[in-house]
């Protein structure tokens, strides 16, 4: 079933959450003009798979033959993960954030930690899922991703927290299901979501375990409440953009909500946790590079139109070139990461494909820390538009309108209005509230960066580069277990490697590396 974008909204309504936004209960999710942009955005990737000429994007079949939309799918080859990439940039380009495909990636990376830990353990984790995956296709759901923790002291371990709530738990099991309690936060699109995709935020301990927990839970479970905030600039004159697609966030409280066994994929099997957090955190971090493409290519878009409207040509003007060209570069940059991260993807026994983790995540890094100079670009070429708009009830003031318009007119054949307009969808972007929410959700959303540093140098085969210098030297090449190779890199300090437990930091990071064998992804 693919529902449109109408029928999403009205499938809201068979939802009853216990919601909270700017300190004032919700009534109806779907008719609250805070949560509008939030719906909105969402609604698209509803509509667009119904496009005929998107659907080789938007759609993807399943292995039975039938078709899903793509930001819920699980995707089964490099062509799969380059049709995702394309499809998330298309859908953010139009929305500034899908927000859909973040419980696709939660999907997928569940995919294929519950058939490894099944392979393992003999369980029955695997069958649950795809169950459970039948019934997300079925109804054509959008699943919010609820993995990061309130986190407490973060130098304690969840289990040693002096507030247990602090990290989501196992506090009861029985033989129908489990009961949970904590926090999650940051959960995207919280409010207007159908279910939530509940996931472990670290890699657990032994004394971890009950905190070592995944499963599904409606939005409108007893015992859940989501403290929300706005999403985008809803109902505010200067929000060109943000006041029409936006995207919500919430805390999500859970007191001791009943979660039925059919819909538990990890219960205490803590060894298995940091499988669950590589899986999707590099699911997710490849979307991610689509995302923000899209949110680039309105930046991007924008910068031409408003060089275009202060009378300005960039082959006239090299100063203006060099920006655009700064910011394209970086834009095409990180999205050919993405696009390598496709290509090289493995495809593992459960049948899924996992993208290359190390451009996944220097993409990813790219992105969350080349935000701010995509917005400095924006407001380089913007040539001080942005700080020198009047506020918008302007437009409509006899008093001063008029001579606003006559002087801040640069072109005769560009109005007032189009150059004023630009110049707001620009300061929405980049310097509105909005615009630094976004910078700071690019920046920390899918993990901090000092988390994809530790990805990268884990994953890449410095080793390889050791013995190419060593035997250009004619020292000859060391052996793997050679002590003279000082700087060895977590998880390759053996053939089989070791587990994120075995080597767990303070945060509980290990390594996720599973050989070392020749990798010639970095040849």
């Amino acid at each position: 079933m693919h529902l449109s974008g109408s029928e999403y909204r009205e499938s809201l309504r068979r939802y009853n959450p216990t919601v909270f936004v700017n300190g004032r209960r919700i009534e109806s999710v779907a008719d609250e003009p805070l949560l509008a942009p939030g719906i909105a955005g969402v609604a698209i990737t509803y509509d667009f798979a119904l496009r005929e000429n998107l659907a080789p994007w938007m759609l993807a079949a399943t292995p039975d033959g039938k078709t899903v939309n793509r930001m819920i799918a699980i995707p089964r080859d490099a062509y799969a993960l380059l049709d995702k990439l394309e499809a998330v940039r298309l859908v953010c380009r139009e929305t500034g954030c899908a927000q859909r495909y973040l419980g696709g990636d939660g999907l997928a990376g569940v995919y294929q930690a519950t058939h490894r830990m099944d392979a393992e353990l003999g369980g029955e984790y695997h069958p649950r899922l795809l169950d459970y995956l039948r019934h997300v296709y079925e109804h054509d759901l959008t699943l919010g991703l609820a993995m990061t923790d309130a986190k407490g002291d973060r130098s304690l371990r969840p289990h040693a927290q002096p507030n247990q709530d602090a990290y989501l738990r196992i506090v009861e099991r029985d033989a129908k299901g489990i009961r949970i309690s904590g926090v999650k936060a940051i959960v995207t699109g919280a409010p207007y979501m159908h279910e939530l995709l509940v996931m472990p935020g670290r890699a657990m301990t032994e004394a971890d375990r009950n905190f070592a927990v995944c499963c599904a839970v409606p939005v409108d479970a007893p015992g859940l409440t989501i403290v929300a905030r706005p999403a985008g600039r809803p109902g505010e004159a200067a929000a060109q953009f943000s006041a029409k697609y936006g995207q919500s966030t919430g805390i999500c409280l859970f007191d001791k909500v009943f979660v039925p066994w059919e819909r538990v994929f990890l219960a205490g099997e803590w060894r298995h946790s940091e499988h669950f957090t590589y899986c999707y955190a590099t699911q997710h971090r490849h979307t991610c590079i689509g995302a923000r493409a899209g949110f680039g290519d309105l930046l991007i878009g924008a910068g031409a139109l408003v060089i275009e409207a202060n009378g300005l040509d960039p082959n006239r003007a090299p100063v203006l070139r060099e920006a655009m060209v700064e910011l394209i570069k970086i834009v095409e940059g990180f999205y050919a990461c993405g696009v390598a991260a496709s290509v090289y993807a493995e495809v593992d026994a459960a049948g899924a494909a996992l993208p290359e983790p190390v451009f996944a995540n220097i993409g990813k890094l790219l992105l969350g820390t080349q935000i701010y100079d995509m917005h400095r670009l924006a407001h380089e070429v913007s040539g001080g538009m942005v700080v020198a708009l009047p506020g918008p009830d302007e437009d409509h003031n006899p008093a001063t309108a008029g001579r606003i318009s006559e002087v801040l007119t640069a072109r005769s054949d560009i109005p007032y209005a189009r150059r004023i307009e630009v110049a707001r969808f620009i300061e929405d972007l980049t310097a509105s509230y909005q615009g630094g929410w976004y910078s700071v959700i690019s920046l920390h959303g899918g993990g901090s960066p000092e988390a994809m540093k530790r990805e990268i140098y884990r994953r890449y085969p410095i080793e390889q580069r050791v013995a190419l210098v060593e035997r250009l030297l004619d020292r000859g090449v060391h052996a793997a277990s050679d002590p003279r190779w000082f700087g060895r890199q977590p998880g390759r300090c053996c053939p089989s490697g070791c587990r994120g437990s075995e080597l767990a930091g303070p945060e509980g990071e290990g390594s996720y590396a599973e050989t070392t064998g020749v990798d010639n992804r970095h040849q």
